[in-house]
């Protein structure tokens, strides 16, 4: 016999022996034990009770879970949009009347806004009746304070309203370190508890939304009452310790034998608590079901042992190794492929489509990687002369700086500013400038090539060029290199004083360290452009050498 009919036998075998053939065969195996109607209608309507309420409570708890975590998110979001409000108007010295107006809240799950000092004392809020008001010893405001970071209250009473509430705090400080002070946000326990209403009137069934005290933060509208109250009798701090920081739910037995369901809030020390009373839900035909079982435990143990052996290796074999090639392949491992032959002919599809989709998702990865890289590179070119643009400058200043500071050289930075190019501009047109500009930047480039340094454009007619391991004497022979250079290539300028086009050059050196910063040097060498200007211009001065004759440093334009 031939091997590709030996091949052919196997296919049509391995298609006669699928995954349909196989669970056929594993249905009989569970049915034909079952044949008692009465077991099996008792049995029937309990799974179906049972399941249908299961799923639907889970679809329903999963609802409400995310509905309550998109309620935090947006509190959250509020919370940040007014603090980043808060630091501009405090930047721009503008009023609390001016910030109220700004902080109008038109969500239902919050009932108001506040913005409290470093010292706890609140100063700005939406509902007059708080300001003034002291929160320094709550607990919130000091974690806001110490983690920079959003936080949320567990149940408090308010000293104003007399009210359970809990509280969101955001400090400024996360988006603005200058500033110091807190904004906090009133949650509203009425609209939390009103999300919860698809929970209520359900025979067995009971939920509420605690904080980590276990104190009750909302409950479906027949349970209100429980809103303020601790749940001891539910045991939740033992479910609430057991609860995986890695997973968002935990399904277990309480004291008493009931499901038991806790899902974290994130961002808070929230859960959500479903407990279902199985007994409650299908006390009716329990006592029937009892008698069944006894006489079907024999066959239930068999058909435990086939459903397991079967479902091992007919569906939860290949559904594993399709499972353990998407998790490598979503680790990064674009080149993970599902190998065929370990599956079922049924899974062979799902396997090609897979392999195809893995093949097309790495592609455009790899595009994706590559327009990233080129978009980085021209957000910190300057198109006009080549050179790099101010962003790209001050990377490469702040590289050189750490580098600087590691290997104890000096740096030192230059800024060369077009004499008089406004006139030029007058004179020859902005197209002449350009082409101007353009030469300039050709020019530091070839002497930054020359000389090691690093050439950008810093903004307009001005350009920089930054000299790693150079000391000052070296970088004042680099600048007029660049003042010779640039005066060479007489370009004409017949509004100068020296009737073609020249640069003034400021010069600063230092050597980078903690106690310095980078823009330090910015201003050094700016300062000592400002300095050749006032010298006549066409000239190279070091900063901080300005002779007495020269009298006070203008501000030349």
């Amino acid at each position: 016999m031939s091997r590709i009919a030996i091949v052919r036998k196997k296919a049509k075998l391995r298609a006669l022996l699928g995954i349909r053939a196989r669970l056929v065969v594993l249905a009989l195996i569970l049915v034909c034990p079952l044949m008692l109607d009465r077991v099996r209608l008792l049995e029937a309507t309990r799974t179906a009770q049972l399941a249908a309420m299961a799923n639907e409570l889970s679809t329903l708890a999963q609802r409400t879970a995310d509905a309550e975590r998109e309620v935090i998110s947006s509190v959250e979001a509020v919370l940040k949009s007014a603090a980043y409000v808060h630091a501009a108007a405090a930047q721009a010295g503008r009023s609390c009347s001016i910030l109220r107006a700004s902080l109008r809240v038109d969500l239902p799950s919050i009932r108001m806004l506040m913005v409290a000092g470093p010292d706890g004392v609140v100063h700005c809020s939406t509902s007059s009746m708080f300001v003034g008001s002291n929160i320094s010893d709550r607990p919130y405001f000091r974690k806001a304070l110490e983690t920079h970071d959003f936080v949320v209250s567990d149940f408090l009473v308010g000293r104003q309203t007399q009210k359970g509430t809990i509280l969101a705090a955001y400090p400024v400080s996360a988006i603005d370190t200058g500033e110091e002070a807190v904004i906090v946000a009133g949650m509203n326990l009425d609209w939390l508890s009103d999300m919860m209403s698809s929970l209520a009137g359900r025979a067995g069934v009971n939920a509420a939304l605690i904080d980590g005290e276990g104190t009750v933060l909302a409950a479906p509208p027949d349970e209100r009452s429980l809103i303020g109250k601790k749940l001891d009798r539910l045991a939740l701090l033992p479910a609430m310790a057991e609860t995986p920081q890695g997973r968002s739910s935990i399904t277990m037995r309480d004291d008493a034998g009931r499901l038991m369901t806790v899902s974290r809030i994130p961002g808070t020390s929230a859960r959500l608590v479903v407990t279902v009373d199985e007994n409650k839900v299908s006390a009716g035909i329990n006592h029937d079901i009892r008698t069944a079982y006894l006489q079907l435990a024999l066959v239930c143990l068999f058909v435990l042992l086939g459903a397991l052996i079967a479902a091992e290796r007919l569906i939860v074999q290949p559904i594993s190794v399709l499972t353990g090639v998407a998790k490598k392949f979503a680790e990064g491992n674009w080149s993970a492929r599902v190998a065929r032959k370990r599956l079922p002919s049924e899974f062979v599809p799902l396997a090609r489509a897979f392999n195809a989709m893995a093949a097309q998702l790495g592609q455009r990865e790899r595009e994706l990687v590559a327009s990233n890289s080129r978009l980085t590179v021209m957000a910190s070119m300057d198109l006009l002369s080549g050179l790099a643009n101010r962003r790209g400058l001050q990377s490469r200043l702040d590289f050189e700086w750490m580098k600087g500071q590691q290997t104890g050289h000096r740096l030192a930075l230059m800024m060369i500013d077009v004499d008089h190019f406004k006139l030029f501009n007058d004179s020859y047109g902005h197209p002449e400038g350009d082409a101007c500009l353009s030469r300039i930047g050709e020019t530091l480039a070839a002497v930054a090539d020359q000389t090691g340094g690093f050439a950008a454009r810093y903004g307009g007619e001005e350009f920089c060029l930054l000299l790693p391991e150079t000391g000052i004497g070296r970088a004042l022979q680099v600048g007029e290199l660049v003042r010779t250079t640039v005066e060479q290539l007489a370009l004409p300028h017949k509004t100068s004083a020296f009737e073609h086009v020249t640069v003034s050059i400021g010069v600063a050196c230092t050597l980078p360290s903690e106690h310095a910063s980078p823009a330090e040097l910015i201003e050094a060498a700016d300062a000592a452009l400002y300095a050749a200007k006032h010298r006549g211009r066409n000239n190279v001065v070091e900063h901080g050498f300005i002779r007495a004759s020269d009298g006070p440093v203008a501000m030349a334009s």
